[in-house]
């Protein structure tokens, strides 16, 4: 499968942006799909996935309640929308894929064997 990220941009802190992940591939409804982000100088973080199977989300701490993700699986697409957005938030965030992922390795980025090419997001104070 390969993944194209967008929807990333310049934004002040308190507002939203809403992240694409499309996916090419009849077999997208089979995938994991994931957000993570890396931020200058920083590691790679996870952020939020969805299970294809059951639909199940799942976030890190700092996102929840803040960011929702979604997948569209007619259109082959997972969404980020991120409200209430903090300098912190800034990054490039990469969408990831995989099939059947193991529920204790959702968080860890070398699950996944897809790659999206990033998008920057950016959150000014």
């Amino acid at each position: 499968v390969q993944l194209q990220a967008s929807g990333g941009g310049l934004v002040q802190a308190g507002g939203s942006l809403t992240l694409s992940c499309a996916a090419s591939g009849r077999t997208f409804n089979r995938y994991d799909i994931a957000w993570f982000r890396q931020g200058s100088g920083k590691e790679r973080e996870f952020v939020a996935s969805t299970r294809w199977s059951g639909g199940r989300t799942y976030y890190t701490d700092s996102v929840k309640g803040r960011f929702t993700i979604s997948r569209d699986n007619a259109k082959n697409t997972v969404y980020l929308v991120m409200n209430s957005l903090k300098p912190e938030d800034t990054a490039v965030y990469y969408c990831a894929a995989d099939q059947s992922i193991i529920l204790s390795d959702i968080r860890r980025g070398g699950a996944y064997d897809y790659w999206g090419q990033g998008t920057q997001v950016t959150v000014s104070s």
